[in-house]
């Protein structure tokens, strides 16, 4: 059988696509924003107009090696300066979401919520001051080769940084924008 070039070049995405999933190459999405797109309302803060309903993630590619993961919201805009929106420990390995609204109500067990920015467990959606323009919501799902962090609640995102260093197999972002 004779394969021509668009033929071969079939196969090699094939094989490509087969190599990579078993690769484990880490894929993050929420279903209520696209990477770079706009957060829904119902996400940010009451004070912004929203319901701060934590926002639905999902996530596929976990490395077999991974013993736990771990998620962080940060908003890096110059007048936010990193602020923590979302800190999440102790993601169990062979869990691949979290449902809209789980923060605080109905995280998978073993996971735990650290204190955010805003100074309360859990989920703090945008809120960025008005006329600043759009701020990045940046979404980071870390893999992570220990199932355990020795963090207190209190550790903000320099300590969970430091926590993490030399221990992330892989990561993966997602942005979304938020302004008023």
């Amino acid at each position: 059988m004779r394969v021509g070039f668009s033929g071969i070049a079939v196969i090699a995405g094939i094989v490509l696509g087969a190599l990579q999933a078993v690769a484990g190459d880490l894929d993050l999405r929420s279903s209520a924003f696209s990477d770079g797109g706009r957060i829904p309302l119902r996400y940010v803060m009451p004070a912004a107009g929203g319901n701060n309903v934590s926002i639905p993630l999902e996530w596929n590619g976990v490395p077999p090696r991974a013993r736990s993961l771990a998620l962080t919201i940060v908003d890096p805009h110059p007048v936010a300066r990193n602020w923590l929106h979302w800190l999440v420990i102790h993601i169990p390995p062979d869990v691949k979401e979290l449902r809209e609204g789980a923060s605080g109500r109905a995280m998978p067990q073993g996971c735990r919520e650290l204190v955010n920015s805003y100074g309360f467990r859990g989920y703090g959606g945008p809120q960025p001051p008005p006329g600043t323009g759009d701020h990045p919501y940046v979404v980071t799902l870390y893999a992570l080769d220990t199932d355990r962090l020795d963090l207190n609640d209190q550790a903000g995102l320099e300590g969970f940084w430091r926590a993490v260093q030399g221990r992330v197999l892989k990561k993966a972002t997602l942005t979304g924008y938020f302004g008023r």
